[in-house]
């Protein structure tokens, strides 16, 4: 159905009555392709001398603006994260226990292992606690400006001292 209006509307045919150019007015060619379109919506904004889009570079960067990309960040890793472990238990041989045989035989060092414990933490840890700011948020409490801010670095806070207790364990 659609290959046939499609068909039929390319020469600018109109599906309805001849005598109501309302309903025919809107009907265009469709001989133009994305690259012709973006091109002519260039062109015009060139004409009027209209400025770009804003870009990030225009922004001054704030605690809550970069606790909103990391906290998606956060949950893009963890989430990649969970089913790259998972995609592995199923695919490798051997079991668990051979696995943290094999990272202990590596000698690394209570301090590596300590920063590593942290960086699995710490997303874990901030994300979960961004997550309750987030709920909270949506039951309406919490967004004048300097509300935002102050549970804004009680997040980072307390993502940091709990990421710590876990990496000390």
């Amino acid at each position: 159905m659609a290959l046939l209006l499609r068909t039929l509307t390319r020469g600018g045919v109109c599906l309805a009555r001849p005598q109501s150019p309302l309903l025919c007015r809107h009907v265009a060619p469709m001989g133009t392709t994305a690259k012709d379109e973006m091109n002519k919506f260039w062109s015009k904004n060139a004409k009027l001398n209209r400025p770009m889009s804003p870009h990030l570079t225009i922004y001054k960067w704030s605690v809550p603006m970069m606790m909103s990309i990391t906290h998606r960040g956060t949950g893009v890793g963890l989430s990649g994260a969970i089913s790259a472990f998972a995609l592995a238990a199923l695919v490798l041989p051997g079991s668990y226990p051979h696995y943290l045989d094999l990272i202990h035989s590596l000698s690394v060092g209570p301090y590596l292992i300590g920063l590593v414990k942290f960086g699995i933490a710490f997303p874990v840890s901030y994300h979960t606690f961004n997550g309750i700011r987030h709920l909270w948020w949506d039951i309406g409490k919490g967004f004048k400006i300097p509300e935002v801010y102050r549970t804004g670095y009680t997040v980072i806070g307390l993502s940091i001292i709990t990421s710590i207790a876990v990496a000390s364990l």
